[in-house]
């Protein structure tokens, strides 16, 4: 039977979801057989397991550093908000249907629990030890009764629980007492230690707080963890991209500048990370006209509801200015919803994703999306043997990505299409994929992940970098490679800034067990 340690915290985002990578990491290289869990994600930035199921982008992240393939039982839950107060509820990776606040929190989300309590009983026969994430904070005294991710968890199990509070927000000592506070008395035996996350400065000026908040609450502070910058590490939520760049720094004029438009249902923005992380590369959101600037390439992003962000780039202005900016050479490109945009109609017959029947694309590509009941989910590999793009034709094999949509889109005259799918869910395949306009300035694509290839993405910034005058540059930036090395600087900086030794006393695992 495995043993268990959960992380909560006083609140979102105050660094859960970094710090379990970092224990499974720091156990994965003690040689424990280690497993990430959390039990219901709400996200919009998913992935797809090699058995075509959804799972949250948090518990990839935490499988990779744990040295496993990401699979539905690390995450059985997911919810995926639509809008107006609705979400997609995914359970064990598959899609149950619509359902608003009320209804599933009221009703639905203790039948879900089943699904929880069998993915663990999975997890514990399997694994050594299974490190478990909370979400937001478990005094949520409205959520409480029907929670299914916090203490009903813990308490399940009978886990070990670290409360985490982020000081760099201001009031960690308030937050972590009033967490407490509000708790019951059995809840508040299951934590059995205090985390202070993203500290900056000197420590030792904290030892007189740290000192209180250990004789005000009788739990030991097991470490203060800095503020680490540029993690490399892939993130939840949309609520990360709060912290990125609107714009391109007047300092950055000698590097790429890359456009994301920022729609209000964007998914799977980590689609453009291993672009944030080239060094000769700017890459910025934007939500407004104002904001768009003078890039070198556009990108549209995957959507969770296709039709309402294309009516909020028409109405907001966006789409005139990506047409101005297309129209003087600027290229665009778009990945799954964006890649529907880029078409000429967008269909809904069902409302499975709106109340819109039909919306009108960009049209830059002759092509009709219609949206079905049925999600598309898989991992895929692909080759890209012809991409015309700024005058030189790019290729890439065996580009790595996955697929996660209901439209399907057809072509009404003929178009260039750039990319061959070869295998689909470990599945030998052949399935043309993406398209390019006619004058090469647009192009789209259904795979998430593309940019994820070092020696596509060096491909297409050089053209970039070319047009604007400057020298092509050799490979920069191995992604997959820098990922393990954020992994490995993670777990180094937490485990000099926790106490492992009561950590281990805490979990049940001494140095030598």
């Amino acid at each position: 039977m495995a043993k268990t340690i959960m992380l909560m915290g006083t609140s979102s985002h105050v660094g859960k979801s970094i710090l379990t990578t970092a224990l499974c990491r720091i156990f994965l290289q003690e040689g424990r057989r280690i497993v990430p869990f959390k039990a219901q994600n709400m996200a919009l930035n998913s992935y797809v397991t090699l058995d075509g199921r959804e799972m949250g982008r948090a518990q990839v992240a935490q499988a990779e550093a744990a040295g496993l393939a990401p699979m539905i039982d690390m995450n059985p839950v997911l919810l995926k908000p639509t809008g107006n107060a609705q979400s997609q509820v995914v359970i064990m990776g598959e899609p149950v249907g619509n359902m608003s606040a009320r209804e599933y929190h009221t009703g639905y989300s203790l039948k879900a629990w089943g699904a929880v309590e069998e993915a663990l009983k999975r997890l514990q026969d399997e694994y050594e030890l299974i490190v478990i994430e909370g979400a937001g904070s478990p005094a949520e005294i409205n959520l409480k009764a029907n929670d299914i991710v916090n203490m009903r968890v813990a308490k399940h199990l009978n886990a070990p629980v670290l409360l985490i509070a982020d000081i760099d927000r201001g009031g960690a000592l308030a937050s972590l007492v009033g967490t407490l506070e509000l708790l019951d008395e059995e809840e508040r035996m299951l934590v059995k230690g205090l985390v202070i996350n993203k500290f900056r400065g000197d420590v030792t000026l904290l030892t007189p707080a740290l000192k209180f908040l250990e004789k005000k609450t009788g739990k030991p502070v097991l470490g203060v963890i800095p503020h680490i910058e540029q993690l490399g590490i892939d993130e939840e939520d949309s609520v990360s991209l709060d912290e990125k760049s609107r714009h391109a720094d007047a300092g950055d004029s000698d590097k790429i500048r890359i456009a994301v438009i920022r729609t209000p249902k964007l998914s799977n923005f980590t689609d453009f990370d291993a672009l944030a992380d080239e060094p000769d590369v700017a890459l910025y959101y934007v939500s407004t006209p104002a904001e768009l600037g003078s890039p070198d390439l556009i990108l549209l992003p995957g959507s969770k509801n296709t039709t309402e962000d294309l009516l909020y780039i028409r109405q907001c202005g966006l789409e005139e200015t990506i047409r101005s900016a297309v129209a003087a050479g600027t290229p665009l490109f778009g990945i799954c919803g964006g890649y529907q945009m880029l078409g000429r109609k967008v269909r809904d017959p069902l409302h499975t994703e709106s109340e819109h029947d039909e919306i009108a694309g960009f049209g830059y590509l002759p092509s009709e999306t219609t949206f079905a009941a049925h999600k598309r989910l898989r991992q895929v590999t692909a080759q890209c043997e012809d991409f015309p793009f700024l005058g030189e034709r790019l290729a890439g094999h065996d580009l790595p990505g996955y697929e996660i949509h209901m439209g399907e889109t057809v072509f009404t005259e003929e178009v260039h299409r750039p990319f061959r799918i070869v295998a689909a869910g470990g599945a030998p395949a052949d399935v043309i994929d993406g398209a390019l306009s006619a004058d090469g300035l647009v192009a789209g694509t259904y795979i998430h992940g593309i940019f994820d290839d070092d020696d596509l993405r060096r491909g297409i910034i050089n053209r970039l970098r070319t047009r604007r005058g400057l020298a092509p540059l050799s490979v920069q930036y191995r992604y997959r490679a820098e990922k393990e090395r954020a992994y490995d600087r993670l777990a180094e900086t937490v485990r000099k800034s926790l106490d492992m030794e009561k950590l281990r006393a805490i979990v049940g695992m001494g140095a030598d067990a």
